[in-house]
Formats: C-alpha cells, structure tokens, sequence
C-alpha cells in the first residue's frame, strides 16, 4: 500500500493567539492551536462574545491551557494573531475589540491556508456554493484526484490540516463573511457563481459584499484559473476585470456560449468545457442527477474545475450522471396523496427561491416562506411567487412583511396568500391548500434563527412533518 506522508504545514511561531466564537469554528481552530503549544503557540485565549455561556467544551479546554472568556464583547490583553470565525461582521464591537488588540486579525480559511497553502480550489457565491463543492469534490475523487470539500460547508479546514495527505487538493466554500478577512489567500482555481444581493445587513451594501467575494481572485497569478458566471452583470464585471489582469479566465453561462479562450456552456443541450482553446463535450442536461437550470450551471462550474486539474472527460461524465441530490436543496422528501414535499430549506435568500420555483410546473405549487427578516427586497420574489404559486403560506418573523408584498404585486390575481405564526401550522395550511398533482416546497427565503438553531434543523422538521403525515395515513 502506497504511503502518503501528510501535507508539509508551516512551522512559523504564532505567539499569543486569540480566536473569537464559540461554534464549530472556533472549537476547530482551538483544537488545531493546542497540538502546536508550546512549540509555535505561546498561548490561546478564547473568546465567546456577549451572549455567550461556558459549556462543556470551554471547561475541557480550559483543562488544556486554554484561557476561555465568556460574556463580554471585550477583548483584554495583547496578541500576535486573532482568528475571528464567520459571522462576526467587521463593523461590531467584538470584531474591533479584537482588531484593536491584535497584531493581525484573519478568519478561519485564511489561517488555514497560511498553515497548508498548497492544493486549493475555492468557491463562491450567493446561491450554489454548497452543491458546487461536493460535486466538485466528487468529480475529482471520481478521477482519481483526491480531494475534500471544506469550508463553509461545514468541515472547518484547520481541523483537516493535521492528517492533510500531500496530495489532496481542499475543496472550499467559502462564505463572503470568510473572504471578507483574506488577505494571502491563493486557491489555484476559483469559482465565482453568482451575484445577488443578500447579507445586506452584514456588509452594508452590496458593493461591500461584493467586494468581499472578490477577495478570493487577489492573489491569483497567470498559472491559475477564474471560473466565473457571466450570467449576472455584477459577475460579468468581475470577468472582465480579471482578464484586464492578465489571468485566464473560464466564463461559466447557461444561457449562451461565451466566445472566449475558456468558457463552460450548454449546446443543444450538451454540457460543454473549453480550457484554453480545447473543448471537452460531457453529458447531455437530461442526464444530469441534479434537476434544474441552476444545478446544470453547478456541473458546469464543477467539471471546468475537474478537467483543469487533470480529471479525464469519462471520469467527470460518470460522475455528474451519479451524484446523490444534497439534503435541504430541492430535497424530495415524500408523497402524500399525490401532493410532492419538497424541502429546500438551505434556500435562505431570494435568488434562490426564484431558482427553486423555476423547477417546478407554475400554478402547481404551494410555496412556505419565511424566518428570520433579513430586511432583503422581495419585489422580485413577490412578482415570482404571483407568477408561478398556487398558494403562498408565509410565517414566522419575516412572515407579514412578505405576505404582504406578494398581495401588493398580486393584484386580484386569485393568488391564496395566508400567514401562520411557525412552520408547523404554516405547513399544517400548506397541506390543507394543495391539491393533487402539486408540490408543497419550503423555500423559505430567510435564516432559520427565529425557530431554528439552523437550516438543517428547520429541513429536518420539515421533513418529519412529512413523515407525521404518513404516519397519521396509516392510523387511519
């Protein structure tokens, strides 16, 4: 049996190093730094923000040298390195506490890659991120190409850079709250997927949040490659500046064939890969295991990156014929009499509601929207679910805002628009509304953080909701 040695990391002191956030992040982060005490890391102070309360975790490291704060947002002391983990937007007092008591401040992909630069492919975008990087990741362990998706995809990267063989490539999702603290990060492919605007109230515009998905192309030189839509204007501008640059770019379009050197595309329902000049023809849309216009844009982002980095043609085909669907992204989770649940409850901003709904016959669906109010403009979701739904049952926090958007640009339509308080009776209603033959599909265009601790947690609840119906089928 072959033996691959692990990835050479660096060996540079850290210091005194201070990580902000208590999730999965933060924990990872911890873990990694204590292995490296007290040879590169002088010490770790972890620091949980204002809402936060000791557990279990905290208590064990604290067993292990770590200094843990709780309850404040105020960061004491001086350090060489913070590392802030995503979600802690730039503007609040813990992230500017921290700045102001560090010697540099990064997030978590940053570190990592700074740990184990080599081997990474790196992935963004409002919509699509997650779906991309597991069939990319797919892809390439398809061809022999060993590769792991990490990132926001919920495997933190520093906690897979200890037993990292030096071949496998990262595969990473990467969140604009991840890229917004990149400075030297270098993937040798990124993936631009689109531009909409969402996390607003994060950013503080969407030129700022745009800024921030840009950070991933700064240090890519001519060696590399740009694999990026052109079928967004705020996309469009990022390729072309790129090129400006000098760097090879692949323009990524379902709509129409880019003329440029490199380019990914559908002809005559062929999905089709050109790599400086050579074009690879891969399956037919129909083939594909993912449905969708937006999922046929997922293969084509992901296989440009696979034949760049030597995964043959068959290799890819096979590949995108057998990928399994992702749980919570247009998830099909039962029929109940002859009415389809569809939970796709990792759709969390309008865009892809829109791509949700745009899978589905119009007039055959009954849409669940809402959550957490982002304060997002829903003209375009109001106008889309008019055109499209049967029925829209809009609830929990964001519920009467969008329900009452949906009326606005309805207008004696005949759309059926209701609101309920949670998801459990917002689905009971949904039931009660659909007839045989729709789809009742959770796309809820919102966070989960008013109900939910998550999205998996608001999809897996929709999902036994489904499976209460059965039951309660059988009882009969």
């Amino acid at each position: 049996m072959e033996c691959v040695m692990p990835s050479m990391a660096n060996s540079q002191p850290l210091g005194k190093v201070c990580v902000l956030g208590l999730g999965r992040t933060g924990f990872g982060v911890v873990e990694y730094l204590i292995q490296h005490m007290p040879d590169r890391v002088e010490s770790i102070h972890l620091y949980g923000g204002a809402r936060s309360v000791p557990n279990e975790q905290t208590a064990r490291f604290e067993g292990q040298g770590v200094h843990v704060t709780c309850g404040t947002d105020e960061i004491e002391g001086e350090y060489d390195l913070a590392i802030v983990s995503p979600g802690i937007p730039p503007r609040s007092a813990f992230f500017l506490s921290a700045k102001a008591h560090a010697k540099d401040l990064v997030g978590e992909p940053e570190f990592a890659w700074r740990e184990s630069p080599n081997r990474w492919v790196g992935i963004t975008g409002t919509n699509g991120k997650t779906t991309s990087t597991l069939l990319t990741a797919e892809i390439m362990n398809t061809g022999g190409v060993k590769a792991e998706a990490v990132g926001n995809i919920g495997v933190v990267a520093t906690g897979e850079i200890a037993d990292r063989p030096e071949d496998m490539w990262f595969v990473a999702e990467l969140s604009s709250f991840q890229l917004a603290t990149s400075l030297q990060l270098h993937p040798r492919v990124a993936c631009l997927l689109n531009l909409t605007p969402d996390h607003i109230e994060w950013h503080g515009t969407l030129e700022e949040y745009a800024e921030a998905k840009g950070q991933m192309f700064r240090n890519l030189d001519d060696e590399d490659l740009a694999v990026v839509s052109v079928d967004d204007s705020w996309c469009r501008k990022v390729a072309d500046k790129l090129e400006a640059r000098g760097l090879r770019v692949c323009r990524v379009s379902v709509h129409g064939v880019p003329e440029s050197y490199s380019a990914a595309f559908v002809r005559k329902g062929r999905l089709v890969v050109r790599l400086d000049g050579k074009e690879h023809k891969l399956v037919l849309g129909e083939s594909l295991s993912l449905e969708g216009a937006h999922n046929m844009f997922n293969a084509l982002v992901a296989s440009a990156v696979a034949l760049e980095l030597g995964v043959t043609v068959e290799a890819v085909c096979h590949a995108l014929m057998t990928f399994a669907p992702l749980e919570h992204r247009i998830e099909p989770c039962g029929t109940w009499q002859d009415v389809r649940f569809i939970n796709d409850s990792k759709a969390t901003n309008v865009d892809s509601v829109e791509k949700a709904l745009a899978s589905f016959s119009p007039g055959k669906i009954v849409v669940l929207l809402g959550g957490h109010d982002k304060g997002t403009e829903l003209d375009s979701l109001a106008h889309e679910v008019s055109a499209r739904c049967y029925a829209a049952v809009c609830y929990g926090e964001a519920g009467a805002r969008i329900a009452e958007a949906i009326r606005e640009a309805d207008a004696n339509m005949g759309l059926t628009v209701v609101e309920e308080p949670h998801m459990a009776e917002a689905f009971s209603r949904a039931v009660e509304l659909a007839r045989p033959g729709d789809v009742v599909l959770l796309s809820p265009a919102c966070s989960s953080f008013d109900e939910f601790g998550s999205f998996q947690e608001r999809g897996n609840a929709f999902k036994d909701l489904v499976k209460e119906l059965g039951a309660l089928k059988e009882a009969k």
